[in-house]
């Protein structure tokens, strides 16, 4: 498309009401839509109809307006770098925002950034590496001295590198991989039959898409490889027996033990190697996505605390019926930017709004206001010469209503990272689940939230010296 093309676009586009803008995309694609069939239609000298054209229309609409998932999806290798550049940018960029560099907390995070750097560094330089990588592991591994045999019976175009592993434990609290093995391209699992429990546990615990060929030594006493098969399918699955290599355990046979592998890593070279580097890329993607997270969440519980203690003193001062509690709930503008900015979400004012909204509409339909008037029923009560402000119940249901809403939409943010603006549609149906998780979580917290509750209550209300008690005025 030339310059004057996107020129004539963009007049277009500013020619058009502000309301009507955002559905240019979706009125270009359907009018390229109906051209396309009209085009076909006419080539094909099959009458048109108003139908047809409709239906040409239509399918370009819904191309582009088509319900688009929560969430990033899978990129390339250079892709996933940009993503970890932009986490270690949003932790700089929270960390400046919200914590004193001089405080103990400030020195943390420090070590925190420097720490992130230098993953990233080792990270890019393993990128780099060529050839593959293997590791030997087993509860038993071969004795040592087989290393260079090992590495005979695997020579092939490729450069190689074999790591001689220490014993996997006989047992272990959390049957975790030892991390240096994350870095390789495949494993060789060496197992002694019959299989032990151990055996089977780490079998289990293999990390997701980490390729591993099982070097199964069976007994030359023992059943021949073809029953010792098919019982080690039955036990193992269909995806690991399809990498079994058996061998009676004598060097002189180890070559040809060996050889369907070695005749496998040479086509698969490069497909083994792009594997390892985008599993590399996601696992520390995945485990700085869950430390910023719980960076976010630290810094979201005043401000979740903070809000709805103000909702709450604003129902006091202007009690509403129950079902305009979703005003309140949603209508804290300053709570919904700061979400966006701790979350690093682009979505306007109105957008963040109107996703709150489904998610109060849930939070109304699933009951949740119902639920915690009943909860909240023996904390209100008389005491002494105090008296409570009217609307007392109404102003903490409507502190919890805001609590689950707001944590119902962090929740929600935390699943849109990355999309540049709210699919409504895809929000109303997942709005349901997120508060139902939210209300259970928020549930855990109870005896704190009551806590709160009785104190901001205490704050309510202030005795006069006469015996008589009066309403405090409530500043939000």
């Amino acid at each position: 498309m030339n310059l004057s093309a996107l020129a004539g676009l963009a007049a277009a586009r500013q020619a058009l009401p502000p309301v009507l803008r955002p559905w240019l995309p979706t009125l270009g694609f359907g009018l390229a839509g109906w051209l396309v069939t009209d085009g076909l239609l006419r080539l094909s000298h099959l009458p048109l109809s108003p139908g047809i054209t409709l239906l040409g229309l239509a399918l370009g609409a819904w191309w582009w307006r088509r319900p688009r998932p929560l969430g990033p999806s899978a990129t390339d290798v250079p892709g996933w770098l940009q993503r970890l550049e932009r986490l270690n940018a949003q932790f700089g960029k929270l960390a400046g925002a919200e914590v004193d560099p001089t405080s103990p907390a400030g020195a943390s995070l420090e070590a925190a950034r420097f720490d992130r750097s230098n993953q990233l560094h080792s990270l890019r330089e393993e990128l780099g590496r060529m050839g593959l990588m293997l590791a030997l592991v087993g509860t038993n591994p071969p004795s040592e001295e087989l290393q260079g045999s090992f590495l005979e019976a695997l020579r092939g175009p490729e450069l190689l590198q074999l790591h001689w592993a220490h014993p996997l434990p006989a047992w272990s609290a959390n049957w975790c991989w030892p991390p240096v093995f994350e870095a390789c391209d495949g494993l060789i699992h060496h197992l002694r039959t019959p299989l032990s429990a151990a055996q089977l546990r780490w079998l289990e615990a293999l990390p997701s898409g980490q390729p591993a060929w099982l070097l199964v030594q069976r007994d030359s006493q023992g059943p021949k490889p073809e029953s010792l098969a098919a019982e080690l399918q039955a036990q193992l699955g269909a995806e690991l027996s399809a990498r079994l290599l058996f061998w009676d355990g004598q060097p002189q046979t180890l070559a040809s033990s060996l050889a369907p592998l070695a005749q496998e890593l040479g086509p698969t070279a490069a497909r083994l190697r792009q594997a390892r580097q985008l599993r590399r890329l996601q696992q520390l993607h995945g485990r700085w996505q869950r430390d910023l997270e719980h960076l976010r969440r630290e810094l979201f519980r005043p401000l979740q605390r903070r809000t709805q203690w103000i909702v709450a003193a604003g129902v006091v001062a202007a009690p509403l019926p129950s079902l305009d509690l979703l005003v309140l709930a949603v209508a804290n503008g300053l709570m919904l930017q700061e979400m966006a900015r701790l979350w690093d979400c682009p979505w306007s004012l109105e957008q963040l709004q109107a996703a709150a909204g489904e998610l109060a509409k849930a939070s109304l339909a699933l009951g949740v206001v119902e639920w915690s008037s009943q909860a909240l029923a023996g904390l209100v009560k008389w005491h002494g010469a105090t008296w409570l402000v009217g609307g007392a119940m109404q102003a903490l249901s409507a502190a919890y209503l805001t609590r689950v809403v707001a944590h119902a939409m962090a929740d929600m943010l935390a699943l849109s990272a990355g999309v540049s603006e709210p699919d409504l549609a895809a929000i109303k149906r997942e709005a349901p689940l997120l508060v139902a998780r939210a209300a259970e979580e928020e549930k855990l917290d109870w005896a704190a939230f009551l806590e709160q509750g009785r104190q901001w209550l205490r704050s309510q209300a202030v005795p006069v010296s006469d015996g008589r008690s009066t309403a405090c005025e409530h500043a939000i």
